[in-house]
């Protein structure tokens, strides 16, 4: 489970709790690798101990910067749909928290584009009856998934209704 099941209220259950896909590391994962070779290349072809250490230094500062900040706020954050709302979670430092009640959830949709569809994610496309119109939550792991079990949800919420159609 992701989040804490403090958060949750009296009578509240999980329904699907996720992070971020994957893919949003393999930047990072990529910088990482590059930023290696360029430290090796510079060792084997800088003889000069000073300027070494003050590349390794660079590299270091740049490996925390673009590996280590983004690992960590893909780890910090995370989505979690409720039988009584939808929650997201994220900041490292400064935590921020969103909570949408489901019935103030009026469609649910997803997108997937070609890169997301061979990864196996997606975006969660949910329209409330809030000023802000609609939430986008990114690159949402078995996205299908979790529009079919939110849909479910908010089908018993309503009696019935349909309320959700299928992204492009």
């Amino acid at each position: 489970m992701v989040i804490s099941s403090k958060l949750l209220n009296p009578g509240e259950e999980i329904v699907v709790s996720t992070r971020t896909h994957i893919k949003a590391l393999l930047i990072p994962l990529m910088t990482l690798i590059l930023l290696l070779a360029a430290g090796v290349v510079a060792q084997t072809f800088i003889d000069q101990n000073t300027v070494m250490l003050v590349i390794w230094i660079v590299i270091a500062v740049l490996v925390l910067w673009r590996v280590v900040w983004p690992f960590l706020e893909w780890l910090s954050s995370s989505y979690t749909i409720t039988n009584r709302r939808l929650m997201t979670r994220h900041g490292v430092i400064t935590r921020r928290g969103h909570d949408i009640p489901l019935g103030r959830i009026s469609d649910v949709a997803y997108e997937r584009d070609l890169i997301d569809r061979m990864l196996g994610c997606g975006t969660l496309v949910i329209s409330d009856a809030s000023t802000n119109g609609q939430v986008l939550i990114y690159d949402i792991p078995r996205v299908e998934d979790a529009q079919r079990q939110l849909n479910q949800l908010l089908h018993g919420l309503h009696g019935g209704e349909t309320r959700s159609h299928e992204g492009h």
